[in-house]
């Protein structure tokens, strides 16, 4: 039987991938980058800072003003979040779930500390969240399992938890740490490598309800 559910954030808990693919792709025709396409965004999904502007040093070279890209972008970013948090689907009846059976709540995200902290505010959903380890918290970003190990940490055995995830890249780290996962797509469905290394792929937050009530997932 699990004890502790571990939630990536973007893209599992909230629907912000969408919202971040939009101001990327806004910020880029300003500058003149006519070429920022999904494809490419979809290469960033997971992934820290550091894995997140390598994607676009890699496609546009080194002297991509990287810096005032992040630095706009998450600005426009957090400014339409502070106005509307898009909960996903299932996520309040989840998190009501796991409260009322006793489950760890714990978040392990890319996301920065200052960010999560807003969206969870935000978010209302403060009041179900036992702790969350950020990716400004870890030395190794995904697909390295340590934000997931360190989430264990805080509350239980791997072998005892259970990932939530929407990329390959989080499913790998998963995997590597020992830990069951489960991918609910967000814009992207995951290769057949990747979904071999999960324990299900579900549609909707809304399904892991009856997995757990099976106590087997």
């Amino acid at each position: 039987m699990k004890k502790a559910v571990i939630f990536d954030m973007d893209g599992l808990m909230i629907d912000s991938e969408r919202v971040t693919f939009e101001e990327y792709e806004k910020k880029l025709k300003q500058l003149g980058y006519q070429d920022f396409n999904e494809s490419l965004y979809l290469q960033c999904l997971g992934k820290n800072k550091k894995g997140i502007c390598q994607v676009f040093y890699d496609h546009y070279g080194n002297d991509f003003p990287m810096e005032e890209v992040w630095d706009d972008v998450h600005i426009s970013i957090d400014e339409r979040l502070r106005e509307f948090v898009p909960k996903k689907p299932g996520l309040d009846e989840l998190l009501e779930y796991l409260n009322q059976q006793g489950y760890k709540v714990v978040i392990a995200t890319s996301s920065s500390r200052n960010r999560v902290d807003e969206i969870i505010r935000c978010a209302n959903i403060e009041a179900y969240i036992d702790d969350s380890i950020c990716g400004d918290e870890v030395s190794h970003g995904k697909p390295d399992p340590e934000i997931f190990l360190k989430a264990c940490e805080v509350s239980v055995d791997p072998l005892d938890a259970l990932v939530l995830e929407d990329s390959e890249t989080g499913i790998l780290a998963a995997y590597r740490g020992g830990i069951d996962v489960i991918c609910i797509p967000d814009m992207k469905f995951p290769s057949q490598k990747f979904e071999a290394m999960a324990t299900a792929i579900k549609t909707s937050l809304l399904d892991i309800i009856p997995i757990l009530n099976d106590k087997n997932p």
